[in-house]
């Protein structure tokens, strides 16, 4: 039986805000670089950063939540 209700360690885990700004910041980043070169192929590298940035924020999250709530 886990010692900490799930959804408390679900709203724990989505608290880090740093991680937040972190993936934000670096998905701003990777399309406005995008939008200075302009190119196809430059938009189309951003979606897939943004997409393993994305990645990494949900995994690193869930990561914590199952670690919180000690499943």
């Amino acid at each position: 039986m886990a010692t900490r209700p799930a959804r408390a360690a679900l709203k724990e885990a989505l608290s880090d805000w740093r991680r937040h700004v972190l993936a934000l910041a670096g998905v701003v980043l990777v399309f406005g670089i995008a939008a200075l070169v302009g190119s196809e192929g430059a938009y189309y590298g951003a979606a897939l950063i943004a997409f393993v940035i994305w990645m990494g924020w949900f995994v690193l999250t869930a990561v914590e939540w199952i670690r919180l709530a000690e499943f």
